[in-house]
């Protein structure tokens, strides 16, 4: 009968504790926990792959458990909205992403703290194309370049605002999508035969350390003047991971530092060897993100 009463008051201990664990601290509050899971979206963006990778590998090593969803511009920002993605670490303001922000600002957070503050979009020549300089010259030399644009992923703020670009100088050019892989390697083609080619591009891009480049002017200004990149969260996140959420406000990168990691990114068999060894490289930098 004794060891029968100690049995029950064993569990009762047990199921109390449980309780506790349930509820989470005394005052109510969420509190971050390694044992779940961080989803964030990846776009099959050179930068974005790095800095995803980047965040994947200094979450792990804070005890997190982090999954990076494929998707494309317009599914992440469809997937914050119903809450199966948490973050997305690549929004392009005041320009580019402008249309994701109109339509789901009541329903995924739009940190106004950026990350990158030095940002630039438009189309692209190379530097030998001497008599291309303008935006205007386009119609001009549309022989030269089959009345076409070069693009990447259709969806993508960057394309739809080339689209609109298209209309504001009255081009007579067709916008070609594709993926940045195959306008990258169709750039690199070209440049190496000397040809003409048209794109549109932003930095930070490593492109721009392997070709001589050059953005053509916009005087209508439809891309926009300096772009700053900033992540998105759905609506939730901020309170069940406060913690993960400062760290990604107080992420700041400049030319240099996203210049190398995208760099080790492309040169390693797998983007996440190439992001830790930049992690490691530049762990006081981190500790300040993280503090």
């Amino acid at each position: 009968m004794k060891m029968w009463t100690k049995g029950l008051s064993l569990l009762g201990t047990m199921l109390f504790i449980a309780f506790l664990s349930a509820c989470g601290s005394a005052d109510g509050e969420s509190t971050d926990s390694g044992d779940q899971e961080i989803s964030i979206g990846q776009i099959n963006w050179a930068e974005n792959i790095a800095v995803t990778n980047m965040w994947k590998v200094i979450l792990e090593d804070e005890g997190y458990q982090v999954k990076l969803n494929n998707l494309n511009m317009g599914s992440t920002m469809k997937a914050l909205e119903s809450g199966d993605l948490d973050a997305s670490l690549e929004i392009w303001l005041p320009v580019q992403d402008a249309n994701y922000l109109e339509k789901y600002k009541d329903d995924v957070n739009f940190s106004e703290a950026a990350w990158f503050d030095n940002a630039k979009v438009g189309l692209v020549v190379p530097n030998y194309m001497e008599e291309v300089n303008s935006v205007e010259d386009l119609n001009e030399h549309k022989d030269l370049f089959n009345s076409q644009i070069t693009g990447f992923g259709p969806g993508a703020g960057t394309m739809e605002v080339t689209e609109q670009l298209i209309e504001d100088y009255d081009l007579n050019y067709e916008l070609l999508p594709s993926s940045e892989s195959a306008m990258l390697a169709e750039i690199g083609n070209a440049v190496k035969e000397e040809e003409p080619i048209v794109a549109p591009l932003w930095s930070p891009h490593w492109i721009f350390s392997e070709y001589d480049l050059k953005f053509l002017e916009d005087p209508k200004n439809t891309y926009g003047g300096v772009e700053k990149i900033h992540h998105a969260t759905r609506l939730a996140f901020d309170e069940d991971y406060p913690e993960v959420s400062g760290w990604l406000k107080n992420w700041k990168m400049n030319d240099q530092q996203i210049g190398k990691l995208i760099t080790y990114v492309e040169d390693s068999e797998e983007p996440a060897d190439g992001a830790e060894k930049w992690v490691e490289e530049n762990q006081d930098l981190i500790d300040k993100w993280i503090k």
